[in-house]
């Protein structure tokens, strides 16, 4: 099996969120449901010197995130139905509606909030990394959209070939839990998992 996922350049993201917005529109999701998600985390404060003069240790950077179809996911360990499984052709976890009685013990298993209760089909959803669109050639309508090419999508191995195995930049979780099929690129604002020095500045957006 060639687990697919995901690498995300935090140095390249400008917050623009089209590839937010482009997935809402392809899986016409419900108002308050995103599957992908861009968080906003910033911190810092004005320093005074000894001398009475200011400066600031500002930053920001955005971190772009869906399902990350995670190695050892615990959406799946969590379903008492099957319904939440990883696709053995590709790596993928999916939820089969047919199946999923919409009892929210994968929303809350999940590190990465990445599975979702539809109020209006009452079962779960998620990202599925567009894997109809990635079976005849195309890249999930995420990567296609984004304007800055931040995001790629591939076998994982390849990517972290590529670019290493970095996925512990806050405001994301330990990635020991899961081991997420995610690469994240730094900038030089970059705070790993776990920082108390930023916050994540749109948490209603996100869904916290």
């Amino acid at each position: 099996m060639a687990q697919m996922g995901f690498y995300v350049d935090t140095s390249k993201c400008t917050g623009c969120k089209t590839c937010q917005l482009s997935c809402k529109d392809k899986n016409d999701l419900p108002v308050g449901m995103n599957w992908r998600r861009v968080y906003e985390y910033s911190g810092g404060d004005w320093v005074q010197h000894e001398d009475g003069t200011f400066s600031n240790d500002v930053f920001a950077y955005y971190v772009s995130i869906s399902c990350n179809h995670c190695a050892q996911p615990a959406c799946t360990k969590a379903c008492p139905t099957g319904a939440m499984h990883k696709r053995e052709e590709d790596g993928l976890v999916v939820v089969d509606n047919t199946v999923c009685v919409g009892c929210r013990y994968c929303e809350m298993a999940c590190p990465y909030g990445a599975p979702q209760f539809n109020p209006v089909k009452k079962v779960m959803s998620k990202c599925d990394g567009c894997y109809e669109r990635v079976a005849t050639g195309q890249q999930p309508v995420c990567v296609e959209s984004c304007p800055l090419r931040a995001l790629e999508f591939g076998p994982i191995d390849e990517l972290r070939a590529r670019y290493g195995n970095r996925a512990d930049i806050a405001p994301l979780p330990d990635p020991t839990l899961t081991n997420p099929s995610v690469i994240i690129g730094t900038s030089r604002n970059s705070r790993l998992s776990g920082d108390k020095e930023g916050k994540i500045e749109n948490p209603q957006e996100v869904g916290l």
